[in-house]
């Protein structure tokens, strides 16, 4: 890690606090495809609030590289949040108004950074891969680098939408980590065509995780329904988002 960011690294030495703390067990295969210098983007699962720590976890542990992620706007304008996530250099996204945080996004990568990002674009209650957005796809097109699949399971047992962890269920959780094979995108490919092969791939590595699991996941809420769980499918998760986001509506 660099000695310039400071606040990066203090960061991160809390997270790793908390994470031993809660003698998290982590576990990473293919790992070796997070390069270690030049740009790339990380295209992560998102079944929890922490991914994006977890994932900062084992790339810190794997070879010290920071990663900026792109957060929506509403977490940079608060005030110690924000002044956190600026000196961390993590790139605010106005969601009605993307493009000045897609170009700093391709700035960055051009430069050499790791961009961290959720193609979801939300977190995912069915602990299923859903359909994925091409901006993930477009950034590394435009950048000219590789777009790296992550996946992460254990995670949503930590904090994850619908559902409040106890504290005391933190603790021992297995977090289990796949990088998949870069992606190249050249400049001429359909970033439809790459996105779709992008979510392939990621529930592919999620498939995988799951079978490995080191805890059997039957009838806990954590685990998808069609492994035996108890999580909503993806057609009630999808009607839940839809219900929430009119109830936000109506309130604005």
């Amino acid at each position: 890690m660099s000695a310039l960011e400071p606040v990066y690294r203090t960061a991160v030495g809390l997270g790793l606090s908390l994470f031993g703390f809660w003698r998290l067990k982590k576990t990473a295969s293919g790992i070796k495809n997070i390069p270690d210098t030049g740009g790339a983007v990380l295209a992560m699962t998102h079944f929890g609030y922490l991914e994006f720590a977890l994932v900062e976890w084992a790339t810190v542990k794997h070879n010290g590289r920071h990663i900026r992620f792109m957060a929506k706007k509403g977490a940079f304008d608060k005030p110690v949040v924000g002044a956190l996530l600026r000196s961390m250099k993590h790139i605010s996204v106005d969601m009605k108004a993307g493009a000045e945080a897609y170009a700093n996004a391709v700035t960055a990568l051009k430069s050499g950074e790791l961009i961290g990002v959720f193609p979801e674009a939300g977190v995912s209650a069915s602990f299923t891969v859903r359909e994925l957005k091409t901006g993930a796809a477009r950034l590394a097109q435009e950048a000219g680098v590789p777009l790296i699949p992550v996946a992460v399971w254990g995670g949503q047992r930590l904090m994850t939408k619908n559902h409040k962890v106890k504290f005391s269920e933190r603790f021992g959780v297995p977090i289990d980590f796949a990088f998949g094979e870069a992606i190249s995108v050249g400049p001429d490919d359909d970033v439809r065509e790459v996105t779709a092969r992008l979510q392939v791939t990621m529930q592919e590595l999620v498939d995988t995780l799951q079978v490995r699991y080191s805890v059997d996941g039957t009838d806990k809420w954590w685990q998808p329904v069609h492994l035996g769980g108890t999580a909503p499918t993806p057609v009630e998760a999808a009607a839940a988002d839809e219900a929430r986001e009119k109830r936000r509506a109506a309130k604005r």
